[in-house]
C-alpha cells in the first residue's frame, strides 16, 4: 500500500514503542522496564491492535542497555507471552559507540525488523546521536546479512535527502519503509502541512509511518491515517493519555488510534497482513 494507491480501506500498521532509553518510571510509573513487564505490555498491545513492537532493552537499574543478552530476555518474554506480533528492535543510541549498536541485531533469532536513524539530532543541551553514513551503512550491512527489514528512522526533511542517498548506494528490500518523526528539538516541527511535504517527498513505493512525540502523538497518528500511513504510539514517546492524566499502559494508546483508524475507514493490519504489506 502506497501512498499514491491508497484507500480507504487500506489496512495500517500500528506500532507500539513500549519502553524506549530515556525516561523510566519516574516520568510514568506505569511503563515497562524488566524483561517481564515489556513482554506483558507486549502481549497487552497486541490484543488492543498492535502488529508490530518496537523493542528497547533495560539493565536491572532501569537504564537502557545494548546488551544482547538483554534484549534476548526481553524477547523470551515476548514471545512467551503474545501471539504472532512483530519485534522490532532499537539500534538509535545517543552517546553509544556503533560496535555497541549492533548488539541488538545478534540475538537468536533475529528480529524481523530493526531501526535505522537517518541522521544525527540532538539530545537535550550536551549529548548528540551521530549516526554517520558509515554507521549507518554498517548497521545496514549486519541487518541485511541476519535478514533484518530495516525501519528508516527519518527525525527531520534532512533525514529524508539521506534517505534517498542511502537507497542510491545501498540494496534495499522492497518497500522501503520510513518512520516520519514529528515534534520538539532537532525534529521536524509538527503540523499537518510539514507531515504532507515529508509524504509528498518520499522514494517512490515507500511505506511510511507516522510518530508524533509527546502531545504530538494523537494528532500527528491522526493525520498518518488518514494520509494512507501507518502508525506509532506507546509510551516511549509519550507517557500521557491527555493533558494532566498520565497514560495507564501503553495498550490504552493503542486502543485509541485503533479507534481513530476504524472511525477513519481504515482496517487495521493484523501481524499476517503487516509482513505482506511490508514484505517480511
Amino acid at each position: 500500500m502506497t501512498y499514491e494507491g491508497f484507500l480507504a480501506g487500506d489496512p495500517v500498521i500500528v506500532t507500539a514503542a513500549l519502553t524506549g532509553g530515556v525516561h523510566g518510571k519516574e516520568a510514568n510509573p506505569n511503563l515497562p522496564e524488566t524483561p517481564e513487564e515489556i513482554g506483558r505490555a507486549a502481549a497487552e498491545a497486541e490484543r488492543a491492535g498492535a502488529a508490530v513492537v518496537h523493542v528497547h532493552a533495560r539493565e536491572p537499574s532501569g537504564e537502557r542497555s545494548f546488551d544482547v543478552a538483554d534484549f534476548q530476555a526481553v524477547d523470551d518474554e515476548i514471545r512467551a507471552r503474545a501471539d504472532d506480533v512483530i519485534l522490532q528492535h532499537s539500534t538509535g543510541g545517543t552517546g553509544a559507540p556503533g560496535d555497541v549498536r549492533h548488539q541488538p541485531l545478534r540475538t537468536d533469532p533475529a528480529p524481523e525488523m530493526a531501526s535505522l536513524d537517518m541522521g544525527p539530532l540532538n539530545r537535550y543541551r550536551h549529548l548528540t546521536s551521530e549516526n554517520t553514513r558509515g554507521l549507518v551503512d554498517s548497521l545496514h550491512e549486519e541487518m541485511r546479512e541476519r535478514g533484518i527489514k530495516p525501519e528508516l528512522e527519518v527525525f527531520n526533511d534532512g533525514h529524508l535527502n539521506e534517505v534517498h542517498q542511502f537507497l542510491d548506494r545501498r540494496e534495499v528490500a522492497d518497500p522501503p519503509y520510513a518512520t516520519l518523526i514529528l515534534g520538539p528539538g532537532t525534529l521536524t516541527p509538527a503540523s499537518p502541512r510539514n507531515l504532507q511535504h515529508l509524504v509528498d517527498a518520499l522514494p517512490a513505493g515507500a511505506e511510511f509511518n507516522t510518530l508524533g512525540f509527546g502531545r504530538h502523538q494523537l494528532p500527528m497518528a491522526t493525520q498518518g491515517v488518514l494520509l494512507g500511513g501507518h502508525v506509532r504510539v506507546g509510551l516511549e514517546d509519550n507517557v500521557y493519555y491527555e493533558r494532566g492524566e498520565l497514560a495507564e499502559s501503553n495498550a490504552q494508546l493503542v486502543e485509541r488510534v485503533v479507534r481513530v483508524a476504524e472511525e477513519l475507514g481504515r482496517e487495521v493490519a493484523s501481524p499476517a497482513q503487516a509482513r505482506e504489506i511490508l514484505g517480511l
